[in-house]
């Protein structure tokens, strides 16, 4: 088995939305903001060959979108995922499965694509993975999250028959060396990947710890649907993290890729960064 980290390049969103309740006099040393206040964010995924499948694990925003939608986050950066792909000697249309953690826009908005008119998976030979309890509150947002789930990057999943949907059952294999644990407090069941790979467990975090920053618990997302359910959630990870000397995998970092933690007298604190490829 392999895995290979996938950069779909940076885009921008505001560090206070990005930080939460944590003051801009701290939340700017780690991640600092420009003249509008906004902070520069990775799309890092991460693609995993195991037997006779090519798994990628999110996609990042693509680039289907208007310009107008584009002016809001500012993509940039030389990466993008053909070109990342294609660096491993891979195309899109080797992908077997595609895995979403959640549809949220940065996660998902480069599954689909489009063909002059009209729009259609990115990945012509993948399965598209989600769960029903997600998938459900995609297709029907609340008012808070509508902006993220964007229908131009989820119906034509389902339309093109490619769409399954994995049971919520927590701790549920979907490969040999690959379970799920389920989210609720950044959005309904976000699926994150937890991998076994050379003798390693790696917790590929989506949105629960989007940066090394928000190992710290009180930093939590003002995206959040529910803050509190995600502090307990930081809380059992981390735990879980430190017994079990996991490694995790930051898909919005600008700069580091992979943390391990260590408990202090102050809680769980990040202890070594280290890259993907080193391991």
């Amino acid at each position: 088995m392999k895995l290979h980290t996938i950069n779909t390049g940076l885009f921008k969103l505001d560090g206070g939305a990005m930080h939460g309740v944590v003051p801009k006099s701290m939340w700017n040393k780690a991640n600092p903001a420009d003249e509008n206040n906004l902070c520069t964010w990775a799309m890092r995924c991460l693609l995993m060959e195991e037997n006779n499948k090519l798994i990628l694990i999110d996609t990042g925003m693509g680039n289907k979108q208007d310009e107008k939608f584009f002016s809001h986050f500012l993509p940039h950066g030389d990466d993008t995922l053909e070109k990342s792909l294609n660096a491993l000697n891979f195309s899109t249309d080797d992908i077997t499965d595609v895995f979403l953690t959640h549809l949220h826009f940065d996660h998902c908005g480069g599954a689909i694509k489009r063909d002059g008119e009209k729009l259609i998976p990115a990945f012509k030979n993948a399965t598209y993975w989600s769960n029903e309890t997600h998938w459900n509150s995609a297709i029907q947002p609340n008012a808070r999250e509508k902006a993220s789930f964007l229908k131009e990057n989820i119906l034509p999943i389902q339309e093109s028959g490619q769409l399954k949907l994995i049971e919520h059952k927590e701790g549920i294999s979907f490969t040999d060396n690959m379970e799920i644990r389920f989210m609720n407090g950044h959005t309904d069941s976000m699926m994150l990947p937890l991998i076994n790979y050379n003798g390693q467990k790696i917790l590929y975090c989506a949105d629960l710890i989007p940066s090394a920053a928000h190992i710290s618990l009180p930093w939590v997302m003002g995206y959040d649907m529910r803050p509190l359910d995600t502090l307990s959630e930081k809380q059992k990870v981390f735990q879980e993290a430190i017994d079990n000397n996991w490694l995790l995998f930051f898909e919005h970092d600008r700069v580091n890729e992979l943390g391990s933690l260590q408990q202090t007298e102050k809680g769980a604190r990040l202890n070594e960064l280290l890259l993907l490829k080193d391991i």
